[in-house]
């Protein structure tokens, strides 16, 4: 068995079990040994996006690559049948984007957070377990590992804000704990549900002695099993349950008369249980993504956050969101997907707008990013809303886009700050003048955000605007208006960037008077070219050459989409129909 995909999850734990044992006074030691563990990390998601195979798509069971699946908890509930929960963890095309943008940005996070010099040990430790959680989060293939990954984000992001952030950070340390675990539990709701629900195949073929134990189980004994369920002839009692969800996203792996089976007929506030599913499950990913009207814990946690801090989020944290809906709800209920298109897309469209206004109407420059990455992820809902290939293709593009931009322009405003102590647009005038290499980052930072082409930003926003307009007659998801409404957000996002740029960093040079007494106004030093360097490399290179992405996600996340909207055409018909009886 190839043990790569552990190796990526558990390196960074296994640098922060060495940071734990080094005494609280090394603090050169405990910084370079977090570098090394992330760099360890970035250079085994390099190898493992130059080893993945782009031509495969995984299709229900078969398909994900580098598969390690353990039995980690079992034991039988006699004539219930058996509980099983395994250690399961792969990578498709969905998930590769996502493992490569999380080990490269793990790195300029620690670069980045070489200044930190309060409780040093306690800050790498947190940080490298916030690191391997969010990596468990994006290869994890069994929805209990999947929520206990998730789960463990919330610690180290909750005293990283509570402790190292400013004056208000347990304000915004307690909302964004908050809103994040109200998004858990309604998560935790629906995996409970889906437990009851779906059973593993192969494991409950070997319960009936159709293939011996630790066998592989040939594709006609899974279908032997899965036409038994259907027609009632597996007893309870041979049943493995399970929280696979490649199982989960087979309609045939759900028993009947169970929940959340698509002809249940059980309904609560007159909808169909599976769609009161969906949307738990969709409100506690849009929790994290995060979309309007769930947004407002964002901007309290970016400005109250620490520069490396507001890197993770933006560029990663918010990206497990987007992943959770592409990756889990979309594909296991994508009946109640094709029913709420409209509400997806309507969402994303509303996040688009409202983002961009409000990041127009910012004073401070960390909050204008930190609502502008609100804008920027409602593409992600709108391309996955319409389900068309070009949009949902758009959708993981944007996510990795936004990773590489996001951080960038976080970082850009976290140089300022260092020097003045203040982020207030208002207070500075001509910056270029006395710092022409920070400003030349700055640039190519807002024009990447705003989609100028041969930026990553633009081939994203492109896909799912295509996607979009193209949705009416390909999958009749989304009413055109929807996504002209969406290319006003892209007039608005160049609004607020050439606002703050004009006013920040153009015309006679000036800072406000109070500022001029702490502030040190000096251009980059080599610490922050190294931080902003490569991301501005990758956003052009990934602008120029997006075959080097797409190559590796197109056929996975085509074939996830047309599953998808066949499936959920199908099942909708189903689920209504069963209704009606």
């Amino acid at each position: 068995m190839n043990f790569i995909l552990s190796s990526l999850i558990f390196t960074p734990l296994l640098a922060a079990l060495v940071v734990l044992l080094l005494p609280v006074r090394r603090q050169k030691a405990i910084k370079a040994v977090t570098l090394l563990g992330t760099l360890v990390q970035m250079v085994l998601a390099i190898l493992l996006y130059f080893r993945f195979d782009g031509s495969a798509f995984a299709n229900g069971q078969q398909g994900y690559q580098f598969v390690e699946k353990l039995h980690w908890i079992g034991f039988s509930l006699g004539t219930l049948g058996r509980f099983q929960i395994d250690y399961f963890v792969g990578v498709d095309g969905i998930s590769i984007s996502m493992v490569l943008l999380t080990g490269i940005i793990g790195v300029i996070g620690v670069i980045s957070s070489w200044t930190i010099t309060k409780n040093v040990k306690g800050y790498f430790l947190l940080y490298l377990l916030l690191l391997t959680s969010v990596t468990g989060c994006f290869l994890a293939l069994d929805f209990f590992l999947f929520y206990l990954f998730f789960e463990f984000m919330l610690l180290p992001m909750y005293f990283l804000i509570g402790l190292w952030g400013g004056p208000k950070r347990e304000y915004a340390a307690i909302k964004f704990f908050i809103y994040t675990l109200v998004g858990s539990l309604f998560i935790l709701i629906v995996m409970i549900g889906l437990y009851t629900s779906v059973i593993d195949p192969q494991a409950t073929a070997v319960q009936l002695g159709l293939i011996g134990a630790g066998g592989t189980a040939a594709p006609n004994a899974i279908l032997q099993v899965q036409q038994m369920l259907q027609q009632n002839m597996v007893s309870s009692a041979d049943m493995v349950r399970t929280f696979s969800i490649p199982a989960m996203m087979e309609p045939a792996n759900f028993i009947p008369g169970s929940l959340l089976h698509v002809l249940s007929g059980v309904e609560l506030w007159y909808l169909p249980i599976r769609f009161i599913a969906f949307l738990l499950l969709f409100a506690g990913f849009a929790i994290k993504v995060p979309s309007v009207p769930v947004h407002t814990w964002l901007p309290d946690a970016h400005v109250e956050a620490p520069t490396p801090v507001s890197v993770l989020l933006a560029a990663i944290l918010l990206k497990v969101g987007g992943y959770g809906l592409i990756r889990i709800v979309y594909p296991i209920f994508p009946d109640a997907g094709a029913y709420f298109s409209i509400l997806v897309g309507g969402l994303g469209v509303l996040s688009i707008i409202y983002g961009a206004l409000n990041a127009l109407a910012m004073n401070d420059l960390k909050k204008l990013v930190a609502y502008s990455s609100v804008s920027h992820m409602g593409f992600v809902l709108l391309g996955l809303a319409s389900l068309t290939t070009e949009g949902v293709n758009g959708a993981v593009y944007m996510m990795f886009s936004h990773g590489i931009i996001s951080a960038m322009l976080f970082l850009v405003v976290g140089v300022i700050y260092d020097r003045a102590h203040d982020r207030a647009i208002q207070n500075f005038r001509g910056l270029a003048k006395v710092m022409p290499a920070y400003t030349t980052f700055v640039i190519i930072a807002f024009f990447a955000s705003l989609g100028l082409p041969g930026f990553s930003g633009f081939i994203s926003e492109l896909l799912v605007l295509l996607g979009g307009f193209s949705a009416p007659e390909a999958t009749g998801m989304l009413p055109r208006w929807l996504t002209v409404v969406a290319v006003f957000g892209l007039l608005l996002s160049a609004a607020y960037y050439l606002w703050a740029l004009q006013r920040m960093f153009f015309g006679k040079y000036w800072i406000f008077p109070e500022l001029r007494a702490k502030a040190t106004i000096t251009d980059l030093n080599f610490r922050e070219y190294l931080m902003l360097a490569p991301l501005a490399v990758l956003a052009l290179l990934f602008g120029i050459l997006p075959n080097l992405l797409l190559d590796k996600i197109s056929v996975a996340v085509t074939g996830m989409t047309q599953l998808t909207l066949q499936n959920g055409q199908e099942q909708l018909e189903l689920v209504l129909s069963s209704l009606i009886r």
